[in-house]
């Protein structure tokens, strides 16, 4: 696949979870899949370790250089990472955290500085991080912190989920579900929306992207029957998102949003909270959707799943959500670099 002239660094996630199962699945059947050229932040050891208790016949090379692996066909390339990483599949150890920190910011590294030309990262296990002193929410929180210490400026990620029929972007992410309507607020649904928008036109090639926008309640509120929150607080979003140029239209009611027929008629769904958005886009394709992050000066994607510690090691995990966030972060690039070359 040559959608993109530089690699891409790809992290090892959590050592003991499927991270390491399913890059070795990909590297073994690289010459079937048609995989973009790409490195891993990882342990070499480790990484030979879990290809043998996998069975996978493949070889581990340790590079020095992203641009190495240009030259490198034969043997997975992993640049290696300076703390030490131990791990058993299945079994997370705290002591790998920094480990698993130093992987995410060499990444942005990395790509910010022009020698890679996405990031994919593989799961992580926030609790893991949380004993070990992490101060951030997540993956997102922390990308969006790095990016803020190359460039000094803040940074607003979104989360988007990319399906082969269906983009979904929830407005609030992990909160409980009844702080939701005290969070949703119009400017922020504004911010997402436009954010949404752009990154969908610049990253995705979607000229004049559509955004059909969720309401949160039943109905859409059924004109404040069932609610306040769509008439008082989304309709006003909308209204300024299409008074700045975004092709946004709702709020709709989220129950006849995600039907095929429906799909038709937008690029993306803008979602009032988590399982609004998650639901629909792991139903239709649990297997081939990705976790995207727009609106940071870097690409990031990720599969949708988490570590799976109970199957690490097994030869059980599937390697689909994995292989479409690499292909995504290759078209990605492709797209950002020619908008850029076009702008010129």
């Amino acid at each position: 696949m040559k959608a993109t002239s530089l690699p891409l660094v790809v992290t090892m996630g959590d050592p003991a979870g499927i991270g390491p199962d399913i890059t070795i699945d990909l590297w073994r059947r690289r010459a079937q899949l048609d995989l973009p050229p790409f490195a891993v932040l990882g342990s070499p050891t480790l990484l030979a370790e879990r290809a043998k208790l996998l069975n996978a016949e493949i070889a581990v090379s340790e590079i020095d250089q992203v641009s190495d692996v240009l030259s490198q066909a034969e043997a997975l390339p992993v640049l290696p990472l300076e703390n030490q990483v131990l791990a058993k599949p299945g079994k997370p150890d705290r002591n790998n955290a920094e480990a698993i920190l130093e992987a995410i910011r060499r990444a942005v590294d990395l790509t910010m500085s022009g020698k890679a030309a996405a990031i994919v990262t593989n799961p992580i296990a926030k609790a893991i991080l949380y004993d070990a002193g992490f101060g951030f929410p997540g993956h997102t929180e922390y990308l969006a912190e790095l990016a803020k210490q190359h460039t000094d400026e803040a940074h607003m990620p979104v989360m988007m989920l990319a399906g082969p029929d269906l983009n979904v972007v929830p407005v609030t992410i992990h909160i409980p579900l009844r702080k939701v309507p005290e969070q949703l607020t119009t400017d922020l649904i504004v911010e997402t929306g436009l954010t949404t928008s752009c990154d969908l036109e610049s990253r995705f090639g979607i000229s004049k992207p559509r955004i059909a926008v969720a309401g949160l309640n039943p109905h859409a509120g059924e004109s404040g029957s069932f609610g306040s929150e769509d008439l008082a607080i989304i309709a006003p979003a909308i209204a300024e998102m299409r008074a700045q140029g975004v092709n946004a239209f709702g709020p709709l009611p989220a129950d006849t949003m995600f039907h095929a027929e429906a799909r038709r008629d937008y690029d993306a769904a803008l979602c009032m909270y988590h399982d609004q958005a998650l639901i629909p886009a792991k139903a239709l394709a649990f297997n081939d959707t990705v976790n995207t992050t727009l609106g940071l000066p870097f690409i990031r994607t990720s599969p949708d799943h988490g570590t799976a510690f109970d199957i690490a090691g097994s030869g059980k995990a599937h390697s689909g959500s994995l292989l479409a966030a690499m292909k995504l972060a290759a078209r990605m690039a492709a797209h950002q670099r020619k908008q850029r070359h076009v702008g010129d």
